[in-house]
């Protein structure tokens, strides 16, 4: 097959070949009726799959957030997943979905950090594996990313990541590594930022020692490189190093002058031969590939795949699921959860995200769901009719004003009501206007051709008396005039940055103080901006038009709260972040939630002594008040389904068998890498090997709750462990994933409801002055067992546990000596021991270990 492939790749002509090589369009790849090429589509999708926008109004099922998956330690769960996954893109005729995302949690303020799974490389690596195999299985294309060590967003596009060659094997590349052993991904995405790693420092997509020696040589990878959208900057250098396919297209660094590169001798024509042969092989893949076809002949059939009903009740039950499952109990004094609803007269639902929940992370994991279930509706349905249910906000949690109520604009000389545009050429014609009921213009793209700048034209009214806050966003070049006065403007120009930096969804706004007395005023807004032209992300305009009244203030909103909580026979309140703090796009400043909401549990837990917290985040936040309220749930960003998911987990119709899958850190100080910030265009990896709960073991704090926590609805006792071999005897050169010991763990539920436990085994190497780990995670399974049952959970620690990158050969070693195997609930609750004597002999690694551990 491959022969014949390479028999037609070479019958065409260079400019062909290299057409092929850049995307057709912002998510389709071209066509080649000569070599049977149909076009291959993509689409984002850590969270979903967003599809491609070609349908308007499209929505699709929104799945918790990546973290909250991790938080199930679940290979099974993570591989439904990715089933659910693979019918949805058949549902949207897409081939590649851009998921996983592996990258690692290295900072607890990374924006992204909500989509990566974990902040360990094997956890990640094993979740990742099994959501692949969700995906391929069903014939759609895992896209591997971001390769590697894009783990922060401050500077995404130009930085490089700094990290020994030691740390980069064990670590980043890691998870990597053993998803491409164990899975097998179709396609992988290079990173917006570099890697310098102490033999070459380049831009990720220019870096050969990474993409072609080892991802393509050392790994044998046989699928798709394939470059983050507008993340391609060079050509020769680009296309010399590994990179097979820009997108997006049809424009780029590639096209023409690849060909001129090749002509001149820069770019060896096999190397583009090649990278066809791969395209070929992913069309293949996902049945994209047919007989070639002659120009004006009709196209073959495409191999028919069915196409999924639209989603249903069966996939909203896996989401509700997931998310249930992914809900870790962090805290639960006195056992006031599960709640018995036969006891209960009245809730009190009090927060800001009680009443806006964070459904999702923002930037390109973001999906238009086909339903949302808040957490209000979820209690509501699930509560028996006699129990009474109270709402009440207790404060903002937002930095920024809401969008303007569009009653309150009224557009000029049409008496409707919102904003005018007027559309001008650059010579200042006008090409038309419109006008449309919003405050909105995010990333606004539908004018007519040939527009150069936008002109946003409104007269807002405010009545209430007392200061209101008018609040101005807009990216790229623009001048914003109230009553002929300029109030706000900008001159970046950048195009595609914009779009990478999500600064034409999340500006820096402006706010302008309008003070009120008892006639209502009445104010003239002219918005001019220049449109951008972003590339292959299109032309767009972005202006943000916020408003935020007089109104109670957080204080008395509190006490309001703070009065339902008293009555009510419990307080649930649930906290969190929200679209301004979680993104693709930029890092977090801090983990504090707004101070209100600190004040706002501390008030209610203190007035009603049965109070559950729920924290609705993607990613750690500070929580000082931890220990002042008796029941702490964790709900992560839990996707559509959520409010049916917390009421089961609160009225315990299902476990929150969570577990953390990131370390939770008492204090801001104590966190071992607080932010990712360039240093001259540099981000120093200077934690080496000790990445989350490893930092935090070596620098000796006690986190608020450590990774692999998990407290579920029972109590477990860890009997024993057994080795279920006593001699190993291994091949250093063996792949990521190979197998090492197997173990079996004897525990016994002692709770009184059954329950779900995840088996946690931890590596502490021998110190033998080479840098280690106080421990590292080496191991996991889950078992569900009943109430007063014992079970055996069996659990493979792989070969990797017991080597080390030594940088002079170049290659994986055993560490010899004696390794100490810890068994347990989390990474601070170990409660048996197993020691495995390593040794090495002319035939490679021998393990040894005791029958029976402490």
């Amino acid at each position: 097959m491959t022969d014949r492939w390479a028999a037609l790749v070479a019958a065409l002509d260079l400019e062909s070949k290299v057409r092929l090589l850049t995307g057709a369009s912002l998510w389709a790849l071209p066509a080649e009726p000569r070599l049977g090429l149909h076009p291959v589509v993509a689409s984002d999708g850590p969270q979903g799959v967003r599809g491609t926008g070609e349908v308007p109004g499209q929505t699709g099922l929104l799945a918790p957030a990546p973290s909250a998956v991790g938080a199930t330690w679940d290979p099974a769960v993570a591989e439904r997943l990715g089933r659910l996954f693979a019918a949805e893109a058949h549902r949207k005729g897409v081939d590649v979905v851009l998921a996983p995302a592996v990258n690692l949690q290295r900072t607890p303020v990374a924006g992204r950090h909500f989509e990566y799974l974990s902040e360990d490389p094997l956890l990640t690596g094993t979740l990742g594996a099994a959501l692949v195999r969700g995906l391929q299985e069903a014939g759609v294309a895992a896209c591997l990313k971001h390769f590697v060590a894009n783990d922060s967003e401050t500077g995404r596009t130009r930085y490089r990541a700094r990290i020994d060659a030691r740390t980069l094997r064990e670590v980043y590349l890691a998870p990597f590594e053993q998803i491409l052993a164990q899975a097998g991904p179709w396609s992988v995405m290079g990173a917006y930022s570099g890697v310098d790693d102490g033999i070459e420092s380049a831009p990720m997509l220019e870096h050969r020692r990474l993409l072609r020696d080892v991802l393509k040589g050392e790994w044998s990878y046989d699928g798709v490189v394939i470059s983050d959208w507008a993340a391609t900057r060079s050509t020769a250098a680009s296309a010399n190093a590994g990179l097979d396919l820009v997108m997006p297209g049809p424009d780029g660094p590639w096209g023409a002058r690849l060909v001129d590169a090749v002509r001149r001798g820069e770019v060896d024509e096999a190397v583009v031969d090649d990278k066809v042969l791969r395209l070929m092989r992913l069309a293949a893949r996902v049945g994209r590939l047919t007989r070639p076809w002659a120009p004006g002949e009709e196209r073959p059939p495409l191999p028919g795949r069915p196409v999924p009903p639209p989603p249903g009740e069966e996939d909203f039950a896996v989401l509700r699921d997931t998310a249930a499952r992914a809900t870790v109990l962090l805290r639960n004094e006195g056992g006031l959860l599960p709640l018995d609803a036969r006891r209960l007269t009245s809730v009190a639902l009090i927060g800001p995200n009680a009443v806006q929940p964070y459904l999702q992370g923002g930037g390109s994991a973001y999906v238009p769901a086909v339903r949302t279930v808040t957490f209000e509706e979820g209690l509501r349905a699930a509560l028996p009719g006699h129990v009474g249910l109270t709402v009440h906000r207790g404060g903002s949690s937002r930095r920024r004003a809401p969008f303007i109520d569009p009653s309150r604009t009224s557009s000029p000389d049409l008496a409707a009501a919102g904003v005018r545009a007027e559309y001008l050429d650059a010579a200042g014609v006008p090409l038309g206007t419109e006008v449309r009921r919003t405050g909105d213009w995010g990333g606004f793209g539908s004018f007519p051709p040939g527009t150069h700048r936008v002109v946003l034209r409104t007269r807002i009214t405010l009545a209430e008396p007392g200061t209101h806050l008018l609040e101005f966003g807009c990216s790229g070049r623009f001048r914003v005039e109230l009553d002929g006065e300029t109030v706000h403007s900008g001159q970046h120009d950048r195009g595609v940055e914009l779009i990478l930096e999500s600064s034409h969804s999340h500006p820096e706004t402006h706010r302008h103080p309008v003070s009120v007395g008892t006639e209502p005023r009445h104010l003239d807004l002219t918005m001019d901006l220049c449109v951008v032209d972003a590339d292959g992300y299109g032309r767009f305009v972005t202006a943000q038009l916020r408003h935020l009244p007089p109104g109670p203030s957080a204080a008395e909103e509190i006490t309001e709260a703070v009065a339902a909580a008293r009555r009510a026979d419990v307080a649930v309140v649930v906290v969190g972040t929200n679209e301004e703090t979680e993104s693709e796009g930029w890092d977090r400043p801090d983990l504090r939630l707004t101070p209100q909401q600190d004040e706002l549990v501390r008030a209610v837990a203190a007035a009603q002594p049965r109070t559950v917290v729920v924290v609705n985040a993607g990613a750690p936040v500070l929580l000082p008040w931890a220990a002042e309220v008796p029941s702490l749930l964790w709900a992560w960003l839990p996707g559509q389904e959520a409010g049916h998911a917390l009421a089961d987990v609160l009225l315990g119709r299902a476990e929150p068998a969570g577990r953390l899958p990131w370390t939770l850190p008492a204090r801001a100080e104590d966190v071992p890498v607080p932010d990712a910030v360039p240093v001259d265009g540099i981000v120093d990896y200077t934690d080496g090997l000790h990445i989350g709960y490893r930092g935090h073991d070596r620098a000796g704090t006690t986190p608020a709750f450590p990774f692999g926590h998990g407290l579920g609805w029972t109590r477990w006792s860890y009997d024993r462990a057994e080795a279920l071999r006593t001699l190993v005897r291994a091949d250093d050169a063996s792949p990521a994933g190979a197998d090492g010991p197997a173990l079996a763990v004897t525990l016994t539920n002692t709770g009184p409801r059954a329950g779900r436990e995840v088996v946690q085994v931890y590596a502490e190497a021998p110190d033998d002055g080479i840098d280690r780990p106080v421990r590292a995670l080496a191991g996991f399974t889950c078992v569900s067992v009943p109430a007063g049952g014992t079970a055996t959970a069996a659990v493979t620690v792989p070969l990797r546990a017991f080597q080390v990158w030594d940088e002079q050969t170049a290659g994986w070693r055993a560490r010899t000596g004696r390794h100490r195997l810890r068994i347990g609930r989390s990474s601070r609750d170990l409660r048996l021991e197993l020691d495995v004597e390593v040794t090495t002999d002319g035939g490679g690694t021998v393990l040894r270990l005791p029958a029976t551990g402490r």
